[in-house]
């Protein structure tokens, strides 16, 4: 019998995944041979059957869109941190075939930001009202003291914002996006929209900027981060938070701690520049 384990990313699409090169650099750093690390394209639809035929070799799962929300029912047992924003993006299978699932991408915000000295702000802006955006409330939740304000595009989303700042503790107000340029009045900005959305407000960011978390880690920089860097300010960006999330997974799905967030990041730089 094979002592290989496996893991591997979900999602749909998937080829751009940055996953198997951290998670296999983890595993080279380890010394764990007989780990592999897989993607593979799923939908919501193909998800139940693609779970069921996994085998006893299977470790962990990563979770990207479309997906996060979809595993929550496949799952034996939920965390209260993916619990409290509805999304799984880790899925830990035991050795007596449990199926755990977590959300790293929280505490993966948070570690990024303190590792550039973030440790707790007075307020906060978020640009986006997607799934990223309630992760992002749910780190602020921990480290943000005060009112957090939501530049949204319409009143629906408007609505889901404050909903999950009720649901997680936290005091949303919600603004025009119209009027997003006043987000960075804030000590911490955090940019939670696809590509190209926030570039328009690079012209807007003060003399003397605060923090910026851009969630984007292609293309990197953003327009936005460009002109953040060039007025001095601190810039946080997905990569940080896609190795410190990686880095948590690692750990997880392996026992092995602390996992190699140096050689991680490394590996996910150099991917990125061969691109």
């Amino acid at each position: 019998m094979s002592d290989t384990k496996k893991a591997a990313v979900l999602g749909s699409p998937i080829a751009h995944s940055l996953s198997p090169v951290l998670h296999r650099a983890a595993y080279e750093a380890l010394g764990l041979r007989n780990w592999t690390y897989g993607r593979f394209e799923v939908d919501e639809a193909s998800l139940p059957g693609f779970c069921a035929g996994l085998g006893p070799e299977w470790r962990g799962l990563s979770l990207t869109m479309p997906l996060k929300r979809a595993v929550m029912p496949l799952l034996d047992e939920v965390s209260d941190v993916a619990a409290s924003v509805e999304a799984v993006n880790t899925v830990v299978f035991t050795d007596d075939g449990r199926r755990l699932g977590d959300n790293t991408d929280i505490p993966g915000m948070i570690a990024a930001l303190r590792e550039r000295g973030v440790r707790q702000v007075e307020r906060a802006s978020v640009l986006g009202a997607g799934a990223t955006a309630s992760s992002a409330l749910a780190a602020l939740s921990r480290i943000c003291t005060g009112e957090v304000t939501a530049y949204v595009r319409s009143a629906a989303r408007a609505d889901e914002m404050r909903g999950w700042g009720e649901r997680l503790g936290v005091t949303v107000r919600t603004a025009a996006w119209e009027d997003a340029a006043a987000a960075f009045e804030a000590p911490l900005t955090v940019a939670t929209t696809p590509a190209g959305t926030t570039d328009a407000l690079a012209a807007a960011v003060p003399d003397r900027p605060g923090t910026l978390f851009d969630v984007l880690y292609e293309p990197w920089p953003t327009a936005l981060a460009a002109a953040w860097a060039a007025r001095g300010g601190a810039v946080v960006g997905g990569l940080d938070l896609l190795v410190h999330q990686a880095v948590l997974q690692v750990e997880q799905m392996t026992g092995r701690s602390p996992a190699p967030l140096a050689a991680m990041r490394t590996a996910g730089e150099a991917a990125l520049a061969a691109r």
